[in-house]
C-alpha cells in the first residue's frame, strides 16, 4: 500500500486515463494482493469433497479462464453461493469471484472479515439504499480494470415455502405465471450491474447457472452443522456473450425473465426425470484445470489448515505475547466496521484519496 501511494505520487501522468493504467498495472498487484489471498475458501471446498464426500456435477457452456462476466443463478438454498466455489475452483479462477450477499454476513467473525478483504458487495436488498453503493464498488472495479465474476441472485432470496407464497401473490397480482421450483426474479439490480459494468467495459458475457440437489437439500447453515450434506450438487451453465445481450433496459428485463422461465422448465424435468441435466449434443464445457490439479490444491490446503489451527491455538495457550496480537486484531476487525462500515468501504475511501491526489498533481504539472 505504502509503494503504490509513493508510485502515484511521484508519477507523470495523461490524466485519468493515465492514473487508471498505473493502477491497474502497480496498485493491483499490491494493493489487491491480500485481498485476493483471502478470498479463496480452498478448505471448505476440500471439506465438502474428500471429508463429506459431496459430489460435483457440472454440464453446459464453458468458463472462459480470466473473463469478466456477471454470474447469475436461482436461490435454492442459503448456502448456494459457497458450494458455487466447488464448479469455479475447475472451470474458473475463485480470485475473481465477488458476490453480491446481504449485509449481516460481513459481521460473521473470520469469515465475514475475509469477505470484507475480498471486497464482496454487501446490500440491504432495499434498491434505494444499495443503488449508491452498487455504484461505487462497480464503478471502482471499472476503474482499476479488475477483472471479476460478480454473482448475483436476482430472486432476491432463498426458496422457501414462505417465499415461494410471496412469489405466486406477485405473479397472481401481475399476471404471470407460477413457479414451483424458482421465484421471480427482480430484475432492477440485475439490469443496473449489467449496464454499469457494460458501460465500463469490463463485461465479457453473462453466465446463466442453474443449480439442483438431487437427494437431500440442506437449506441452512444449520443443516450442515447437524452434518446433513448434499450428497450431489449439479450446476447447468448457460454462457452469453455480451455481444448478444439486448441493447434496452426494458430488454434486458424481458431477458432475465425468460430466463427464469427456462429455469423453471429446467428444473421440473429434473426433479420429475432421472434427476440429471439432460444435455444435446456434445458437451461443450472444457475443464479449466484437470482434477489432478484440483485434488491436489484440495488436499494441500486441507493440510495446511488442520496443521495451522491447532498450532494458533497452542500458540496462543502458550504465548500472551499471540495472544495479545489476536485480540488487537479481532478489535481492529470489529472497530473498522463500526466506524468506516467495512474493508470494503475503507479500500474504497483509500482509491479515493489516491485517485483525488493524482489528479490534483496532474493538474499542478499542466
Amino acid at each position: 500500500m505504502l509503494t503504490l501511494c509513493k508510485t502515484l505520487s511521484r508519477a507523470p501522468g495523461r490524466g485519468r486515463e493515465n492514473h487508471q493504467e498505473l493502477y491497474r498495472s502497480h496498485g493491483s498487484r499490491s494493493f489487491r494482493t491480500v485481498p485476493k489471498v483471502l478470498s479463496c475458501h480452498l478448505t471448505h471446498l476440500a471439506l465438502l469433497e474428500i471429508v463429506f464426500g459431496v459430489k460435483v456435477i457440472i454440464t453446459g457452456d464453458a468458463f472462459i479462464p480470466g473473463e469478466r462476466s456477471v454470474i447469475i443463478m436461482n436461490h435454492r438454498t442459503r448456502m448456494d453461493w459457497m458450494f458455487l466455489w466447488n464448479c469455479l475452483l475447475r472451470y474458473s479462477y475463485l480470485r475473481l469471484e465477488k458476490v453480491c450477499l446481504k449485509s449481516s454476513l460481513k459481521s460473521v467473525p473470520g469469515f465475514g472479515w475475509a469477505m470484507q478483504a475480498a471486497a464482496y458487495i454487501f446490500i440491504h436488498r432495499r434498491w434505494k439504499d444499495d443503488k449508491s453503493h452498487f455504484e461505487a464498488m462497480l464503478d471502482y472495479f471499472c476503474d482499476i480494470r479488475e477483472p471479476l465474476q460478480l454473482l448475483i441472485f436476482p430472486e432476491g432470496t432463498d426458496l422457501t415455502e414462505n417465499s415461494k407464497v410471496r412469489s405466486n401473490e406477485f405473479a397472481e397480482k401481475n399476471g404471470l405465471q407460477k413457479y414451483e421450483y424458482v421465484l421471480h426474479p427482480r430484475t432492477t439490480g440485475f439490469t443496473f450491474v449489467v449496464e454499469r459494468l457494460r458501460e465500463g467495459r469490463n463485461l465479457d458475457a453473462i453466465h446463466d447457472i442453474t443449480v439442483a440437489y438431487p437427494h437431500n437439500i440442506p437449506q441452512t447453515e444449520k443443516h450442515l452443522l447437524e452434518g446433513n450434506f448434499p450428497k450431489e450438487i449439479h450446476f447447468h451453465i448457460h454462457r452469453y456473450p455480451v455481444d448478444l445481450l439486448p441493447a434496452s433496459t426494458e430488454e434486458l428485463q424481458v431477458w432475465c425473465h425468460k430466463r427464469w422461465e427456462e429455469k423453471e422448465e429446467r428444473l421440473r424435468s429434473f426433479y420429475e426425470g432421472q434427476r440429471n441435466f439432460e444435455v444435446s449434443g456434445p458437451i461443450t464445457i472444457p475443464p479449466c484445470k484437470s482434477e489432478t490439479r484440483v485434488l491436489l490444491v484440495k488436499w494441500i490446503s486441507l493440510l495446511y489448515w488442520s496443521l495451522f489451527s491447532p498450532a494458533m491455538v497452542v500458540l496462543m495457550y502458550f504465548s500472551s505475547l499471540a495472544r495479545w496480537y489476536f485480540v488487537t486484531w479481532i478489535l481492529i476487525f470489529v472497530l473498522q466496521e463500526k466506524i468506516f462500515g467495512g474493508l470494503e468501504f475503507i479500500e474504497l475511501a483509500c482509491y479515493r484519496f489516491l485517485a483525488k491526489r493524482q489528479s490534483g498533481e496532474l493538474k499542478k504539472a499542466e
